[in-house]
């Protein structure tokens, strides 16, 4: 971990550059410096099916959900969260310009008994 999963709606497609954003929201989540390299993952899913607010056609979302490691401070998760929002945010700028555009971020620490991880990516990227 860190896990961010974008959830968005199918209506984004042609109006937003997901992969441009995966790359953003990585980079702030390293800038951070909270997070190591060989653990951070960036996906974003698109939603076919959804319903948004009053059901108009033009309204969409993106809906960030970053799963971490326990052990941070909540100053830390702040400052990381506010570092990928505001990285998301400027993504989505121009969304925000008409009234059809919802974005979240959540973060969420799974309990460490219950969650199980094995990397093999970081013995390469950390040289050992």
């Amino acid at each position: 971990m860190p896990h961010l999963t974008i959830e968005y709606s199918g209506n984004l497609d042609g109006r937003s550059d997901m992969a441009g954003l995966c790359r953003s929201l990585h980079a702030a989540m390293l800038d951070s410096g909270l997070f190591e390299l060989g653990a951070i993952r960036v996906r974003a899913v698109r939603c076919e099916d959804y319903a948004v607010a009053d059901l108009l056609a033009e309204n969409a979302f993106a809906d960030l959900r970053l799963r971490i490691g326990a052990g941070r401070s909540v100053a830390d998760k702040t400052r990381a969260g506010e570092m990928i929002f505001a990285a998301a945010t400027a993504h989505f700028a121009p969304l925000f310009e008409t009234p059809h555009f919802a974005l979240t971020l959540d973060i969420s620490e799974p309990d460490p008994a219950l969650s199980w991880k094995k990397n093999a990516i970081h013995p390469r990227l950390r040289g050992t």
